[in-house]
């Protein structure tokens, strides 16, 4: 099967089904993959957890968070059992999916609680997940239609999750990483990332000076994008939502801007079958 060159990645608003989120529809228009960076809109959640929240460890009532989750995979066309989510720590560890029967989805499942930030799914017709308020979300599209998606705390990124998600696919892939579509979505930004002067050193260490200010606040995009440029990802390739929750937390569900009583955003992809 000859696999076409993706288009290059952009982010614009839509409805997908009932539910508002980011998402590239040129790149679903020609290999089938749907990528989405929901907010807060299109759920049943109540009060601190308003209204489509993703995090079933967050304190919400878990009839709401199982009604919004089914939402979501009804939106993208497939069924709640094949929505895979993970136990995230805010380490580095993946967990790989290439297949989707039931006792494939069972065992990526049981890797992924045991604690994981991010997924490669190269099987079609599962819907990855991962949760945010404030992180950075990525999500890593192949040519082929595999794709990754990986949760950037501070210690993620710092750890290189965003390369590792990114050479892991390549190699399951056997394509060249200035091949793949990245995509950053709402998270946190410079403007409202204070951090201690050890965390910004080690930002620094690793990713240059350029993405530390004088005032210790870190950019997690430009460390994430040269993270995947280290890798060897074609700037052309990045993509960056361009949006702080913390400032837009009438939009986006903020860990800092609520105190820590927030639901969660995700960040979705889905391979058609």
């Amino acid at each position: 099967m000859e696999v076409l060159s993706l288009p290059y990645p952009q982010l614009e608003e839509d409805m997908l089904g009932t539910i508002p989120v980011l998402t590239d529809n040129a790149l679903a228009r020609t290999s089938g993959v749907r990528v989405a960076f929901t907010g807060q809109k299109g759920g049943v959640s109540e009060g601190a957890f308003r209204s489509l929240n993703l995090g079933g460890h967050v304190g919400d009532d878990p009839v709401c968070v199982a009604e919004n989750r089914r939402r979501v995979a009804e939106a993208f066309g497939v069924s709640p059992k094949a929505l895979l989510g993970a136990n995230q720590v805010h380490g580095t560890e993946l967990v790989e999916v290439h297949a989707a029967d039931e006792a494939a989805l069972v065992e990526a499942l049981r890797s992924a609680e045991d604690g994981a930030d991010g997924l490669v799914i190269t099987a079609p017709g599962i819907l990855g997940l991962l949760c945010f308020a404030d992180c950075t979300p990525i999500i890593v599209v192949a040519p082929s239609g595999s794709y990754a998606l990986a949760h950037g705390g501070w210690r993620g990124t710092v750890g290189h999750i965003a390369r590792k998600a990114v050479e892991r696919l390549c190699a399951l892939e056997a394509v060249d990483p200035s091949e793949v579509n990245v995509y950053v979505g709402p998270h946190i930004r410079q403007c409202c990332f204070e951090v201690g002067p050890d965390v910004a050193q080690q930002f620094a260490d690793e990713f240059g000076a350029a993405v530390v200010s004088e005032d210790n606040r870190v950019s997690l995009a430009e460390a994430v994008k040269a993270d995947v440029q280290a890798a060897g990802v074609d700037a052309r390739r990045i993509i960056d939502a361009g949006i702080c929750t913390r400032c837009a937390s009438d939009r986006y569900y903020s860990y800092r801007a609520t105190e820590g009583r927030c639901g969660r955003h995700g960040a979705l992809a889905c391979k058609g079958v």
